[in-house]
């Protein structure tokens, strides 16, 4: 009997860590949105597109990412999380494919925007949820992280991939080949995706007690959800976070290539931001499991707002815009955003319950997309107007000050059965 339970167990564990690693590969392909620099970098100049124009395409993929967030996530708890990523791969690689018979902002608009954003939102929401179910929820952060950080870190392959790419084949050629490399990867990752059963109850763990008049309620639903103000709190943090973190994302590469000379230095640097991205995840996310999610959240958003006010200084011919200490700070940058993507769910979670998981971080994952999509936007705009993007960056820094701030306001909701 006691070799049955052990079998049993050693099963769960493999399932478990099998959802976790699957997870974590159709991030690291859906994270080609975060190379959206480089392949702007690649518009050829005869197409005439202005910095506004080049801030579109990732603007609307930002913001319907996030607004599918919502409906994905409820598919995934309702259907399945392999359906519902397969779907994403199917339209992440024919977004991008859209985009390459194309030549104009407004198509790319649609192809990458509208196509392949959606479809990153339907992958990105069934990746995390089924894989946290496997585990007890003082592994809560940790796995959340592990997952993400694939986003997070694909820019450390894609970057040089995708400028290969453009330098061999050019922007309409690499757009078709890497369609139709993450439509098959997505898709077949996805197959490996599986919550665990209804009942199943992870090692060290409880099991939970029947509820009685006057607990505390752990599992809302949506609508109850939107009821508490603390939804609107976490929010606003969540958009001044990460949206400060997409910003510079966005204009990565015109960024150091300003400062540092073009080529080696200027991928090394993006690298640099993406290992700090990924790794940043899994660090935030295993210092809230210790420190708690309030603590690590406050330290994070407050040192992002230091090195972004830091770039206003990075010009070539002062420490600041000295190669090394750029790409030190990119990375720290990258570690800092990151961590928005390890300890928001991890929050969600942890206030709303893990049976409405999908749906609920859904809703407070919009915060992410509409952060993007008007820091975003607005850098390329003030761009345009001032040749510089140091209006964007004190604009950002005051918000994730704000953030911060807001952080010792919020407390856990109180919902009484």
């Amino acid at each position: 009997m006691a070799e049955q339970i052990a079998e049993h167990k050693t099963a769960f564990d493999k399932n478990g860590w099998r959802v976790v690693f699957a997870g974590l590969g159709i991030n690291l392909a859906l994270g080609i949105l975060y190379t959206w620099s480089v392949i702007s970098g690649g518009v050829p100049e005869e197409w005439g597109w202005n910095q506004s124009d080049k801030a579109l395409p990732y603007s609307v993929a930002c913001l319907v990412f996030c607004l599918i967030m919502v409906p994905a996530g409820r598919m995934q708890d309702k259907i399945s999380p392999r359906f519902v990523a397969t779907l994403g791969g199917i339209l992440v690689g024919l977004g991008m494919i859209i985009a390459s018979f194309t030549t104009s902002p407004m198509g790319y608009m649609i192809g990458f925007g509208i196509f392949a954003g959606a479809g990153i939102g339907f992958g990105y929401a069934s990746a995390t949820p089924p894989a946290v179910k496997w585990f007890p929820a003082a592994k809560t952060g940790m796995i959340a992280g592990i997952v993400v950080s694939g986003f997070g870190l694909a820019l450390a392959y894609a970057a040089p991939l995708t400028q290969a790419l453009l330098g061999a084949f050019g922007l309409s050629t690499t757009m078709k080949i890497l369609g139709g490399a993450f439509l098959i990867i997505v898709c077949g990752l996805a197959q490996l995706l599986k919550a665990p059963p209804a009942d199943y109850i992870p090692e060290g763990q409880e099991a939970p007690k029947l509820a009685q008049a006057g607990d505390k309620k752990e599992d809302f639903l949506p609508s109850e959800m939107l009821k508490t103000v603390q939804f609107y709190a976490v929010w606003i943090m969540y958009a001044c976070g990460a949206g400060a973190g997409l910003m510079i994302i966005s204009v990565a590469k015109k960024i150091v290539g300003g400062v540092v000379p073009a080529g080696l230095l200027m991928t090394v640097a993006l690298i640099g931001l993406a290992i700090g991205n990924g790794g940043g995840r899994i660090l935030a996310g295993s210092l809230s499991d210790k420190l708690g999610r309030k603590v690590t959240l406050f330290l994070f958003l407050v040192i992002q707002a230091v090195l972004i006010v830091l770039l206003t200084q990075a010009k070539e011919g002062c420490i600041l815009g000295t190669a090394p200490v750029l790409i030190s700070i990119y990375a720290l940058i990258g570690a800092c955003y990151g961590s928005n993507l390890a300890l928001f769910p991890s929050i969600a979670k942890d206030y709303y319950g893990l049976k409405n998981f999908g749906t609920n971080y859904g809703l407070v994952f919009t915060a992410w997309g509409v952060g993007g999509f008007l820091l975003a936007k607005g850098a390329g705009m003030l761009y345009d107007q001032y040749q510089t993007f140091n209006h964007a960056y004190i604009g950002a820094a005051i918000l994730l000050i704000i953030a911060a701030i807001m952080v010792f306001f919020v407390k856990p909701p109180k919902h009484i059965v």
